[in-house]
């Protein structure tokens, strides 16, 4: 069964299997930081995407789909009340550091989507012309193993985001999207007989499916307390 065909069986929510659902792990956390999730229609689809999971622990976030030519979306309404940024390495692009600590909220504008997509959001939404681009510094690789990077320091959509709301919210908010991240990876590569039980952040619930697609058709079998 491909990922395109078992989206019956998937939590509406997190994109997981349904036996693999990581929202009981989802944390709720607050933050004067808003952010702002520029998704295109395309990565919108794929169960691998991360953004959304992002855009599911921060209460103070708003997911925007672009790139639909039947319906574009219109510009970002202002906030006069905030310092707007955009979260992408142009060549312009500043210290996302020089923002912590401003006396007005930030709004972290990030897109979502391959390197090609994620460049056009400047000059594609309208009202992030003028708006300036941040950088993060260097930092570890990347854990996401479920899909190839393109570019060798590039990151997982939450990677970036909880890196960013580290630096302008405390290290506590990183950790708490690092954490329901590494659940989502892991119960995955568990799922595909890649790690066992032990190595999988937050467990393995209970009547989990484990599918390993090296094996021929797919292979279901019940979780239980030994791997095999």
């Amino acid at each position: 069964m491909s990922r395109r065909d078992n989206a019956s069986v998937r939590c509406k929510r997190c994109r997981m299997h349904e036996s693999l659902c990581v929202c009981a792990l989802i944390p709720r956390v607050a933050t004067r930081t808003r952010l702002v999730l520029v998704i295109h229609r395309l990565e919108a689809r794929k169960p691998s995407n991360t953004g959304r999971l992002a855009a599911e622990c921060l209460p103070n976030s708003t997911v925007i789909v672009r790139g639909d030519e039947d319906d574009p979306g219109g510009p970002l309404p202002p906030d006069p009340a905030s310092q707007r940024v955009l979260l992408f390495p142009h060549q312009d692009a500043v210290p996302l550091s020089r923002f912590a600590g401003s006396s007005s909220p930030v709004t972290l504008v990030v897109p979502d989507g391959t390197w090609r997509q994620a460049s056009k959001v400047r000059r594609r939404v309208p009202g992030l012309e003028d708006v300036p681009c941040v950088s993060l510094p260097a930092d570890e690789p990347s854990t996401y193993r479920l899909r190839t990077e393109a570019h060798a320091h590039g990151l997982a959509t939450i990677e970036a985001i909880a890196r960013a709301m580290g630096i302008l919210e405390g290290t506590q908010v990183r950790l708490a999207l690092e954490r329901v991240f590494r659940a989502m990876v892991e119960r995955t590569l568990w799922a595909r007989g890649a790690v066992a039980t032990s190595d999988v952040t937050g467990g393995v619930p209970e009547g989990a499916m484990r599918h390993d697609p090296l094996s021929g058709p797919a292979r279901r079998t019940l979780h239980d307390s030994v791997d095999e």
